[in-house]
């Protein structure tokens, strides 16, 4: 008898009992990965005895046997089974190191990774590994369950909505995670408004923070913010993915045109590729930026441990990559011992460069199918949308380079007598205001032509699809492309010799129009909440404005006012960090319904502009 038939008799036997075992399998997954967030949150959330501590890692064990039996009742009953160990490779791999930790530690005592680690000076490597593995399993499952789910066809979720619930569903877990008692330094956890505001600014990428980063939060804490800041990087791209994944559960793609915000109508449809692509990618690259910055630190700094400088490492890696503004140190890149370190000042300044000019154009600059393409065709050039983000980035770091070293020299960079180290402070700051949030000088220091050029940087932000905020430089670029043409009188909208459909340059003046509106309203709710601290002399209107700018532009770069200001205040900017990160456009197209008809045409009507 050969393979092919003996497989053949097994799949026969197998097939009347597969419905009934998938579905208790999936039963028991259901109640395994419910099982394991609950056992995440109190392990990880609350104080432990160390009879709890082995009661929850037994109960991980458990959670983890389900998911290996899972996993291999899905191999058995799969009728192509060369084809499954394919399709689920990385699965493959989690499974087959569980197993081979599972013998290390029954036999020996104890786990492989851990022992690794801490040879080298890592510690807690193993705690904080399962945690990563439970991550894993969980968005797997729940991936599974969404896929068998008939919830979603009844949703009948637009695209819009998705996007703006997956947001909220970031931020309110988040802010639940750091309010918990193990997450802070202080008796009794953080209070709701802060948990929400540090929550809603790490998964927004924005930056600005009630606390200090470096202190208030103890390590659990500032790996929640880590994996925040990661999922809200991502969401943009992930947004993308979900529509293409769900709908065929309901959810609409062709009649919103907000997706083209997002992908265009070319690669729409892989965006499961895309999203794999990206997430592969930025692991490179902050994978890379950690290990130079992890050589780079200066010695004068005081790591606790080897595995307190690693996760610095990585923290600032990733927090520059997604253009985050978080920092694990109080005064930021300020701090000293940190504002000499010029080398991981470069460092960051490349990340941050890459965040805000968005994957897209990375992909089309750097791809090695790109490169191998424009060699072998060298008439093919960058592509338009890489174009505009990378000319358009470039102008602006040189603008806002040449004007922070003219108004700034003789300033907050006063002392500095080496005008090589002036130009580096000079471009970072450039690079970073317009969405990093990073900062390597006191920024409520800075003069007032300053701080109005860093206002208009902030408005501007980053390049679409990427991490950055603000209007993005497509829009400015469209909307400077179509002034430059009224003044000419052209009948046509022209950029790098491509025309501007009209449907494209209303977008932009649309989006420009819907964030001036959303500062105006920002900047109106600072001034009636905190009107106190402007009386007090403390603050000035204008440090609300720079702020609510930063905000709303998910910047993170603060003059200062942000732990002083009220609750309600405190919310304001909550809310211009949401609306800032998704778009107020996108925000619309999700509160309102499209024209059931755009087949008719009123007379026309002329009137005076300007």
């Amino acid at each position: 008898m050969g393979i092919q038939e003996f497989r053949e008799k097994v799949n026969l036997r197998l097939y009347t009992s597969k419905g009934l075992v998938n579905k208790i399998m999936k039963t028991a997954v259901f109640v395994a990965s419910i099982t394991a967030i609950a056992t995440l949150v109190y392990y990880y959330g609350f104080p432990q005895t160390e009879s709890t501590k082995v009661l929850l890692i037994n109960i991980f064990k458990g959670t983890f046997l389900i998911y290996i039996g899972n996993y291999f009742v899905q191999f058995i009953y799969d009728f192509e089974p060369l084809t499954f160990l394919k399709r689920t490779w990385i699965e493959g791999l989690v499974m087959l190191f569980l197993i081979v930790e599972g013998i290390s530690y029954n036999l020996f005592d104890h786990l492989l990774l851990t022992s690794f680690f801490e040879n080298f000076g890592f510690d807690k490597v193993g705690e904080y590994s399962n945690l990563l593995m439970q991550l894993y399993f969980l968005v797997v499952v729940w991936y599974e369950i969404a896929k068998g789910s008939n919830i979603l066809p009844k949703l009948k979720l637009n695209p819009s909505g998705l996007f703006l619930g997956i947001f909220l569903v970031i931020m309110s877990a988040g802010a639940g995670l750091l309010m918990l008692p193990e997450m802070t330094t202080i008796e009794g956890g953080m209070s709701f408004v802060d948990a929400l505001f540090t929550s809603t600014s790490a998964a927004t990428v924005t930056g600005l923070s009630v606390q200090d980063t470096a202190n208030f939060f103890t390590f659990k804490g500032q790996f929640i913010i880590l994996l925040l800041i990661k999922l809200g990087g991502l969401n943009v791209i992930a947004f993308g993915s979900f529509i293409a994944l769900f709908s065929k559960f309901g959810v609409g793609v062709k009649q919103h045109s907000v997706i083209e915000d997002f992908f265009n109508k070319g690669n729409l449809m892989s965006a499961r590729g895309m999203l794999a692509k990206v997430i592969i990618w930025s692991i490179f690259i902050e994978a890379i930026g950690t290990l130079i910055i992890f050589f780079a630190w200066s010695d004068s700094i005081a790591f606790r441990s080897v595995g307190d400088k690693l996760f610095s490492s990585i923290f600032h890696s990733v927090s520059a990559l997604n253009s985050a503004g978080f920092s694990l140190f109080s005064d930021g890149l300020y701090e000293d011992g940190v504002r000499d370190n010029y080398l991981v000042h470069n460092i960051l300044c490349v990340l941050l460069f890459l965040g805000a000019i968005g994957f897209m154009a990375i992909f089309d600059l750097f791809s090695i199918k790109r490169i191998r393409e424009r060699i072998k065709m060298p008439w093919k050039k960058m592509q338009f949308a890489t174009k505009i983000s990378l000319y358009t980035s470039l102008w602006l770091i040189g603008i806002g380079a040449l004007f922070f070293y003219l108004f700034e020299g003789d300033h907050s960079l006063a002392g500095e007598e080496n005008p090589l180290i002036k130009i580096s402070h000079s471009i970072f700051q450039s690079v970073t205001t317009r969405s990093g949030g990073l900062n390597t000088v006191d920024i409520s220091a800075l003069s007032l032509p300053t701080v109005v050029i860093f206002i208009f940087l902030m408005i501007v932000g980053g390049a679409s699809s990427s991490t950055g905020g603000g209007i993005k430089t497509s829009t400015f670029a469209i909307i400077w492309a179509a002034t430059i043409s009224t003044i000419k009188n052209k009948k046509r909208t022209e950029l790098y010799s491509y025309n501007i459909p009209v449907a494209l340059v209303l977008r932009a003046y649309s989006v420009f129009l819907f964030f001036i509106v959303g500062l105006v309203v920002g900047c109106f709710g600072l001034a009636y909440t905190e009107s106190a601290l402007i009386q007090s002399g403390q603050f000035t209107f204008i440090d609300l404005i720079f702020e609510e700018v930063s905000a709303f532009g998910t910047v993170g770069l603060s003059r200062g006012p942000t732990a002083y200001l009220s609750e309600p205040g405190k919310l304001i900017l909550v809310t211009s960090m949401f609306a800032g990160r998704v778009g107020l456009l996108t925000v619309a197209y999700a509160l309102t319904k499209e024209s059931i008809s755009t087949k008719y045409k009123y007379a026309d009507g002329h009137t005076m502009v300007g």
